[in-house]
């Protein structure tokens, strides 16, 4: 099934954390894994300089603990790992999805089994598109979940533990 993979395998940008404006680029291919970093700053010393590029394989990635605290620190834990499990050959083929096709596939998920899930989605989408389809919606909780949250509406509202949501 990897072959089924692209030469990228997955790709993500952004700003680091404040108070740096630096931009970075994390690039996962097959072989390797590819850190930019461009310095963003007022400094004369700083203009016009080109972007670091940092190219290592797979393994050294996973030695490279350095590297990885930088990764973590600008992405987050969430991609840190993601990242290790691509480096060390576990391809998660439903991260790799839309959005919209993940959630037309969750949509045929008994209620028991979106709970179940609840454990590893984190996504407001998917959440609205469950309590949207539990019997009892109404336009009262529709209200009350864009303040307070989908995922905590659904577990306060539709899940059969009642107030004791589920993490």
């Amino acid at each position: 099934m990897a072959s089924l993979l692209g030469e990228e395998l997955f790709q993500i940008s952004g700003q680091g954390p404040p108070p740096q404006k630096d931009f970075f680029q994390l690039v996962i291919t097959k072989n390797e894994v590819i850190w930019r970093e461009w310095k963003i700053s007022l400094q004369l010393d700083c203009r016009g300089a080109p972007p670091k590029d940092m190219s290592t394989p797979h393994q050294d990635f996973l030695q490279h603990k350095m590297l990885q605290h930088q990764l973590g620190a600008v992405f987050g834990r969430r991609i840190l790992e993601y990242t290790k499990s691509l480096c060390q050959g576990k391809f998660d083929y439903l991260e790799r999805l839309p959005d919209d096709m993940m959630l037309h596939i969750m949509s045929y998920l008994q209620l028991k089994d979106t709970a179940h899930l609840a454990q590893l989605c984190n996504s407001e989408k998917f959440w609205e598109q469950t309590v949207r389809n539990c019997a009892g919606f109404t336009s009262d909780i529709e209200i009350i979940a864009n303040v307070m949250g989908w995922r905590e509406i659904f577990f306060k509202f539709f899940h059969p533990s009642g107030s004791k949501e589920q993490k």
